[in-house]
C-alpha cells in the first residue's frame, strides 16, 4: 500500500495525499495513510462521514473524481475546508473502486501554481492509482476480514535527499556560512533540523536549544498567529512565504520560507517594521489562520443553533459585521422569479423596499452573483459602476463584496457586505469571505427548510384540531394547545368537545405517540372515531373499546392515550373512561380537589380485545373538570404523582368563574415543553 500510494503521488506530480478506507457497512471514511503533509494539518478530517460536505465524501458517494483548481474554487464549494486551510492549492479526490465495491477514497494535493484544470495524463495516473489501491484494500479485507480504522494514520516518509560527498558537504557548509544573516531548515512537521551560527545569534538562542524544537515553542516571541500561518501556507501552497516579527525588545527580523517535498529552508535577516508586514505581503492570505478559525468556530457554532431564516440573518450580522469591519449587510434570495430581501443590517428599510419583490435583473449585483455563483468585489464605486453601469450610488458606502450563498453545489441567494470606507480585498480575504458565505448559505438552506416544515406543520395541526369549540348551553369551556418548544414536527395531542343532544355532551382528549406526519394522521383518525362512536350513543367504555379496535386494524405501529367523558347536563353527572391517560382532576364547587382514580386501561393500539373500565362522578355547577395530556405534568426528575398534585394545587387556587384565566395559569406553570400540551377545562353552569 505504501509503495502504491507513493507512486500515485509521485507520478501525478502532487506534493502530498491522503488515503481513506471505507469499512463494509460503515457510514464514514477513515484516514489510514498521509503523504507530504503533517498529520496535525489533516487531523480535522481523520474521519469523514459519507454525507459530510467534503471532496472525498462526494467522490466516494457519487463514484466520481472531484477537482478543485484553487482557493476561490474551494471556497465556493467546500467553505469549511477553505476556512481551515485558507491557502492556494489544488485538490483532487477520487474513489477507490475494487472489482466488487467502493473501498475508500484518495485525496491528492498540488501547489497553488497548478493549472486551473486537471490534465488528461494526471487524470489517467489517478484512475490507475485508485484501481491499484482499491485492489490492495480489497485484498486486505479478504485476508484480515476487516479494514484498519486506527485513531492515528501512518505517515509516509518524505523522499530521501541525495547524500553529498564529504567534499560537497564541506563546500555547502562554507557556502551557507558566507551568506549574510542566518539560515535554518524545518522538517514537514515544523521542527528545526539545521541552524547556522548566524541564525542562532539572530534568534538569540543556542543551537542545541533550537534543534528538534518548533520555532514558536522554543522562542516565545514567535508564538504569534502569522508565524505558524505562514509556515502552513508554505507547506500547502508550496510557494515562497515571507513575514517580519519583532524579537524583544526592539529587533525586527525578516523570514523567507522556501518549501519542497522534504521540508522548508528559511533565510533570516535583520529587518525593519513593516518591511513585509503579513497583512500587506503579496502571498499573504488575508486574516491570519488563528483569526479565521476563531470566526469560523463562532459562526459555525451559532449557525448550527440557528433555527429559522431570521435567526440565520441575525446571527450572521452579529458575527460577521464586527469581525470583518463591515457596516452593512443584505441577504437576498430568488422567490417566484423575483428578488426577495431576506434580511439586512445597517441599511434603511425604505431603500431595500425598492428592491424587494423586483424582477430578477442581472443589472443588480446581488442578482447577477446569485445566478452565476461567482463572487464580486469592488473597492470603489467607480469599479462597481464599470461592472454595472445602471446601478445608482444610493447607500453611501465606499466598497462592496457580493458573495454567492451556495448549498448543495448551487447558488440559493447572495450576501452583500458593504464598507463605509475604502476597502481592499486581497486574494486571501476574498477566499475567506467566500468560505464564510458558504457556511451562511448552508445554514440558510436548512433554515428555509425548517421554516417550510414549521409552516406546514402549523397548518396541518390547525386543520386537525377544532377551529372553535361548539357552544353548548349550560357549559363553560376553555381549551389550550401548546406545541413542543423545539423542532417542527407535527404534534399528536388532540382535544374535542361534542354536542350529543339537548342535555348531553362529550369531551375527549388524547396523545398519539410520536411527532411526525404519521402521528398526525393517526390523531385525526382517532379523533374522528371517538366523535363517531360518541354521536352514535356509545358509553365511554365502548367508545374507547371500539376506537381501540380501529387503531389495531389500522396497525400504524403507534399507540395512543385517550380520556373520554360523557356529560349529563340535566342530572349534573359524568362518566369517564381512560386508555393509558393521566387521571382527570375535579375542582368541586367548595374548592376541594379530587383526582379521579379510574383504572387507566391499555393504550389504544396494543390489544384489539382490550376492555376499559369507567367511573361515574358528580359534576354540579361551580365545579371544574380538567382534562390534560402528559406534557402538562411530566418533567425530568419530578415524580408524576407530585406533578399531578402540584397541578391540582394550581387548579384549586384558580377562579372557576374565569376558565380562560385558569387555563392560562396552568399553561404558564407548565414545565418547559419537550412534549406537546393539550388542556381542556369544563364547568357546568346553573
Amino acid at each position: 500500500m505504501d509503495s502504491a500510494m507513493a507512486a500515485v503521488v509521485r507520478e501525478s506530480g502532487a506534493f502530498g495525499g491522503l488515503l481513506y478506507v471505507l469499512p463494509p457497512g460503515d457510514d464514514a471514511l477513515w484516514q489510514v495513510l498521509v503523504a507530504g503533509v503533517p498529520q496535525e494539518m489533516t487531523a480535522p478530517w481523520r474521519r469523514v462521514g459519507l454525507t459530510d460536505p467534503m471532496p472525498v465524501a462526494d467522490a466516494v458517494r457519487e463514484r466520481r473524481l472531484v477537482w478543485r483548481g484553487g482557493r476561490e474554487d474551494m471556497a465556493r464549494r467546500y467553505p469549511r475546508v477553505a476556512l481551515v486551510l485558507p491557502y492556494d492549492f489544488a485538490l483532487a479526490a477520487a474513489p477507490l473502486v475494487s472489482d466488487t465495491a467502493v473501498r475508500g477514497g484518495l485525496v491528492l494535493l498540488w501547489p497553488g501554481d497548478h493549472p486551473e484544470r486537471l490534465g488528461a495524463a494526471e487524470r489517467a495516473v489517478i484512475e490507475e492509482g485508485c484501481r491499484r489501491l482499491g485492489g490492495i484494500v480489497e485484498a486486505m479485507l479478504d485476508r484480515d476480514g476487516r479494514l484498519p480504522t486506527a485513531e492515528r494514520p501512518r505517515t509516509l516518509p518524505p523522499p530521501r535527499p541525495r547524500t553529498p560527498s564529504p567534499f560537497e558537504a564541506a563546500a555547502l557548509s562554507a557556502f551557507v556560512d558566507r551568506l549574510p544573516g542566518g539560515s535554518c531548515a524545518l522538517d514537514l512537521n515544523g521542527r528545526i533540523t539545521f541552524v547556522t551560527a548566524g541564525a542562532a545569534a539572530l534568534l538569540g538562542a543556542g543551537r542545541t536549544d533550537l534543534l528538534g524544537a518548533l520555532p514558536w515553542e522554543a522562542l516565545p516571541w514567535m508564538d504569534v498567529p502569522h508565524v505558524e500561518d505562514r509556515y502552513r501556507a508554505a507547506l500547502v501552497s508550496r510557494r515562497r512565504q515571507a513575514f517580519t516579527v519583532l524579537r524583544p525588545p526592539d529587533t525586527w527580523l525578516s523570514f523567507e520560507l522556501y518549501p519542497d517535498a522534504s521540508g522548508l529552508s528559511v533565510r533570516i535577516t535583520p529587518g525593519a517594521r513593516g518591511e513585509e508586514d503579513p497583512s500587506r505581503s503579496a502571498p499573504a492570505s488575508g486574516p491570519s489562520r488563528a483569526t479565521v478559525l476563531y470566526h469560523l468556530m463562532h459562526l459555525a457554532s451559532t449557525l448550527t443553533e440557528a433555527v429559522g431564516v431570521q435567526d440565520v440573518v441575525e446571527q450572521t450580522a452579529d458575527q460577521l459585521l464586527p469581525a470583518l469591519g463591515a457596516q452593512g449587510m443584505v441577504v437576498m434570495a430568488p422567490e417566484d422569479g423575483r428578488l426577495r430581501i431576506v434580511g439586512h443590517r445597517g441599511y434603511q428599510a425604505d431603500l431595500l423596499d425598492r428592491y424587494d419583490a423586483s424582477p430578477l435583473d442581472p443589472a443588480v449585483p446581488g442578482v447577477d452573483v446569485m445566478s452565476t455563483g461567482v463572487p464580486g468585489f469592488w473597492t470603489t464605486f467607480e469599479e462597481l459602476r464599470a461592472a454595472y453601469p445602471a446601478i445608482p450610488h444610493e447607500d453611501g458606502m465606499a466598497a462592496w463584496a457580493v458573495l454567492p450563498l451556495i448549498a448543495s453545489g448551487r447558488p440559493i441567494g447572495s450576501l452583500l457586505l458593504a464598507y463605509a470606507r475604502p476597502h481592499v480585498f486581497p486574494p486571501g480575504e476574498r477566499a475567506a469571505l467566500t468560505s464564510l458565505a458558504g457556511l451562511v448559505g448552508q445554514a440558510l438552506d436548512r433554515a428555509r427548510l425548517y421554516d417550510a416544515k414549521h409552516h406546514l406543520s402549523h397548518r396541518l395541526q390547525s386543520a386537525l384540531l377544532p377551529h372553535t369549540l361548539p357552544r353548548i348551553p349550560r357549559l363553560s369551556v376553555a381549551a389550550r394547545y401548546l406545541p413542543a418548544a423545539s423542532g417542527v414536527s407535527v404534534g399528536g395531542d388532540f382535544y374535542d368537545l361534542i354536542r350529543l343532544d339537548e342535555h348531553t355532551a362529550a369531551a375527549a382528549i388524547g396523545d398519539v405517540q410520536g411527532h411526525n406526519v404519521d402521528a398526525a394522521a393517526l390523531m385525526g383518525q382517532v379523533r374522528t372515531a371517538v366523535h363517531a362512536h360518541a354521536t352514535a350513543g356509545a358509553p365511554p367504555d365502548d367508545v374507547l373499546a371500539r376506537t381501540n379496535r380501529l387503531v389495531n386494524d389500522l396497525d400504524p405501529g403507534l399507540f395512543t392515550s385517550c380520556a373520554y367523558v360523557h356529560l349529563d347536563l340535566a342530572t349534573h353527572r359524568a362518566c369517564v373512561a381512560l386508555a393509558g391517560h393521566p387521571p382527570p382532576l375535579v375542582r368541586h364547587a367548595d374548592g376541594r380537589m379530587e383526582v379521579l382514580r379510574v383504572p387507566p386501561g391499555l393504550l389504544l393500539g396494543i390489544e384489539p380485545d382490550a376492555r376499559y373500565a369507567s367511573l361515574e362522578f358528580r359534576l354540579p355547577p361551580g365545579s371544574v373538570l380538567a382534562l390534560y395530556t402528559d406534557g402538562l405534568v411530566e418533567a425530568s426528575g419530578v415524580d408524576l404523582d407530585d406533578a399531578i398534585a402540584a397541578l391540582a394545587g394550581l387548579l384549586e387556587a384558580g377562579d372557576p368563574a374565569d376558565l380562560d384565566g385558569m387555563a392560562d395559569t396552568l399553561i404558564r406553570h407548565a414545565p418547559a415543553p419537550g412534549d406537546d400540551i393539550a388542556l381542556l377545562l369544563i364547568s357546568p353552569l346553573a
